[in-house]
């Protein structure tokens, strides 16, 4: 039975007096979802309420922007489904307007016109979907169904507290902005588009997208197509039958295939060449695809997330990527900062990282702390961890010092505030010491005596100067 059928029969089940408290939070006792609809057409807005209504959930309406926004605040609602064009306030200014109030409430776009730009500008301010007029009912009800949960939204909050999987680290602004963004698009079952450098964390972006999506018991299949050849990037995305080419000595299943109902994860997307985003244009379009050498049609319902390092803009300029491909893959699109622009995350990420190395007990001394702080790390993550990686061997697991870093890192010596007296006597003390050093080609024994101390003292002070990044070995 389909979704007007069933309104029929509910609304005469309705008549019949089955027992439904349409007006409140109840139905037979259970708490039931509200749902506010905002649209300025009064049939449109009467249909989806008498729908609504029939299926089991509690309703308010408004004939515009302004009114839902009264009705918001003086009315918890666990839902908000918005026309995109109306008089006054439109859809989206409505949708912006509400998130500042309930940054958690789902809303849903609802809109006559199929404008893709309208489409990719509601899930970047934070719609969950986005439906074009004629409603499809069936699709209203399972989103409706997916994201109203009664009390959901009900509290205004500043900030929703995100589950962080162990090992993901955000401490800059800019990272909690895009980690709020990126929890209300995984809700959602949009494509999404990862943008940004080359190691900035693209592929973190694409695992928690799945991990708070409604798929994370789902399987997550990841494709590199940088990393595969090309004529074999089609197998390993659709796969083949036997015998359709040489060495194809079975029945090969593809990711697409495999990925199920889950996610699909295609990194370097713009690397892809023109035949193969032919193919991927359809199985985004209504997820049909055939395996190599196949006349069948299959099926999958993976969610593509994709990301490239590229500016597939001026690919699609030049006639390198597909116009329409690209609009069937940015429906979404989140750019990931490189860590110059992040700069509050690169100590807490070198300290994880060591957490994970060598045992766990190599520490940062100021004079490495100061380097690390300083540098642009133009291979942004995935260079912080290779440098964490060499010092933690190198210092075997003990104080990183500056010396431990690649060489390409500057030197720079730390600062440290202290009363001016003490910083003349130490500035002397060190000046002392690294010149009696020096010296007595750097024997600690002999050294030790010409200043008149212990060569425990010594060796102590000596350390302390290595750790604020001086010189204290021969070379």
């Amino acid at each position: 039975m389909d979704a007007f059928s069933r309104f029929g029969a509910l609304k005469a089940s309705l008549r019949a007096g089955v027992d439904f408290r349409l007006g409140g939070w109840s139905h037979r006792g259970v708490a039931v979802p509200k749902i506010l609809i905002v649209d300025d057409d009064e049939g449109q807005r009467s249909l989806l309420d008498s729908f609504l209504r029939s299926q089991g959930f509690a309703t308010l309406t408004a004939d515009s922007g302004e009114r839902a926004l009264e009705t918001l605040a003086r009315t918890p609602v666990s839902m908000m489904i918005s026309d995109v064009r109306m008089p006054g306030l439109s859809g989206l200014e409505t949708m912006r307007k509400a998130r500042r109030m309930f940054p958690v409430l789902p809303i849903l776009l609802v809109t006559g016109y199929a404008d893709v730009r309208d489409a990719v500008g509601a899930m970047r301010d934070g719609a969950i979907d986005y439906l074009a007029k004629p409603i499809d009912l069936d699709e209203l009800l399972a989103a409706v169904r997916k994201f109203a949960q009664a009390g959901e939204g009900l509290v205004p909050r500043q900030e929703e507290q995100m589950p962080l999987p162990e090992g993901v680290v955000a401490e800059s602004p800019i990272m909690r902005g895009l980690l709020r963004d990126t929890m209300l698009v995984a809700r959602s079952d949009s494509r999404v588009l990862l943008m940004g450098e080359s190691g900035s964390g693209k592929e973190v972006l694409a695992d928690l997208i799945h991990h708070w999506s409604a798929r994370a018991e789902r399987p997550f299949i990841k494709v590199n197509c940088a990393a595969i050849p090309e004529q074999l990037l089609e197998s390993e995305l659709f796969g083949h039958e036997k015998g359709s080419f040489t060495g194809a000595i079975q029945n090969r299943v593809g990711q697409f295939e495999l990925a199920s109902e889950g996610s699909i994860f295609l990194d370097e997307i713009g690397e892809m060449s023109p035949a193969l985003q032919s193919k991927l244009l359809r199985v985004t379009q209504d997820g049909h695809y055939r395996r190599v050498g196949s006349n069948v049609d299959r099926r999958s319902a993976a969610r593509v997330i994709a990301a490239t390092n590229l500016d597939l803009e001026s690919r699609v300029k030049e006639g390198r990527f597909r116009e329409d491909l690209y609009y069937r893959l940015n429906v979404v699109e989140l750019r990931v900062p490189p860590l110059r622009e992040r700069r509050e995350d690169v100590l807490p990420m070198a300290s994880k990282f060591l957490a994970g190395m060598g045992g766990g007990k190599s520490r940062l001394s100021a004079g490495a702390v100061a380097c690390l702080d300083q540098y642009a790390w133009p291979g942004n993550v995935r260079e912080l961890r290779n440098a964490m990686e060499r010092a933690a061997l190198l210092s075997r697991g003990e104080v990183i010092l500056p010396e431990h870093l690649p060489a390409k890192i500057p030197r720079i010596e730390p600062r440290v505030e202290r009363p001016p007296d003490a910083a003349r006597l130490e500035d002397v003390e060190r000046e002392a010491i690294l010149s009696v050093l020096k010296e007595h080609g750097y024997n600690r024994t002999e050294t030790a005596k010409a200043l008149a101390i212990s060569r425990r003292a010594l060796v102590y002070k000596l350390q302390r100067l290595r750790e604020l990044g001086f010189s204290v070995d021969p070379g």
